[in-house]
């Protein structure tokens, strides 16, 4: 056992980091559902729903917001995991959800619908992925506590020995 303290004096509080993940969940839904409200009403895209249907669309504005939230959560769970199991969390974290981020960018592009549909609902999974990302990295930062190192002995001083020769 060594006697220096740890080079991290700080650890994971992983019920601050839940707290910080249920309202990043509601942020990412609110993301979702102000991104469908720009996408009809100032550009009339017709994003998850036929153009009859109004601003407001049908549920899957609510299943999108839902999704959102999701996301967000596994995105906390994501980090809890690499926070156990990984000497660089917030590293392999941004890694990570940049690429799920441009898989869901890319994804819409894909699909044989309008091209205003296809842009606007990469640019809404654009803007979602990056909140998520942004807010789960930043919750996690903070959401960290002072330790308590038991095991490290506090430091001692010897008197006994005179100060440093320096030449």
């Amino acid at each position: 056992m060594s006697r220096y303290p740890p080079a991290d004096a700080t650890e994971p509080d992983y019920g601050r980091l839940w707290a910080g993940g249920v309202a990043t969940a509601v942020v990412a839904a609110l993301v979702a559902v102000v991104g469908l409200l720009i996408a009809r009403g100032l550009f009339g895209a017709e994003v998850l729903a036929p153009k009859g249907n109004g601003i407001w669309g049908n549920a899957n504005t609510v299943t999108y917001a839902l999704c959102a939230a999701a996301a967000a959560l596994l995105a906390t769970g994501l980090m809890h995991l690499l926070s156990l199991a990984t000497p660089a969390p917030g590293q392999f974290f941004g890694w990570i959800m940049a690429l799920i981020t441009a898989i869901a960018i890319v994804l819409p592009l894909t699909l044989s619908v309008r091209l205003d549909a296809k842009i606007a609902t990469a640019l809404i999974n654009l803007a979602i992925g990056g909140i998520i990302t942004i807010l789960v990295s930043t919750v996690a930062t903070a959401a960290r506590r002072r330790r308590r190192d038991r095991d490290v002995p506090p430091a001692t001083v010897k008197w006994d020995q005179g100060p440093p020769y320096y030449s």
